[in-house]
């Protein structure tokens, strides 16, 4: 599993020209699932993340975490993270996921994230044409595979 963490003062979702979700200060967070990602890979993940000390303290330090900062999160499933552009110029998604697979490991990092975060969160809408907005906070995005634990 990739996760692109971007630190935002606001973020929001457009499909059909209607907003499906928004949050202020927190994460937006693209996640691309491989074939080969599990429950434990989306565990220590939604851990991770919902740990980051990315925001700034009084001092101006990067050292408080989500909670800390009462900040929300907003998940977007993008399979194009798992891009191959080894050959061509035109990407292979082969090591994304395939729906069935996706799908029920994108619902269940919702409900991880969720409860690790101990609030419900934002989400786009698997598989559909999504508009995201965005204000980037610093700038800060961090890219996280939970195949690169070590």
């Amino acid at each position: 599993m990739i996760a692109v963490i971007q630190r935002v003062s606001e973020a929001s979702v457009t499909i059909d020209g209607q907003v499906k979700g928004r949050i202020g200060t927190g994460f937006l967070i693209l996640l691309g699932i491989t074939h080969d990602d599990t429950r434990e890979d989306l565990e220590w993940l939604s851990k991770k993340i919902v740990g980051m000390r990315i925001f700034s303290d009084p001092d101006g330090k990067m050292n408080l975490d989500l909670k800390t900062v009462d900040g929300s999160i907003l998940l977007i499933s993008q399979f194009t993270l798992h891009a191959s552009t080894k050959k061509g110029n035109r990407p292979s998604f082969i090591d994304a996921a395939r729906p069935e697979v996706a799908i029920p490991l994108y619902e269940q990092m919702i409900h991880q994230l969720s409860a690790d975060l101990g609030k419900p969160i934002e989400t786009g809408e698997f598989g559909a044409d999504m508009k995201v907005a965005l204000l980037n906070d610093g700038p800060v995005t961090i890219v996280i595979d939970s195949k690169n634990r070590i």
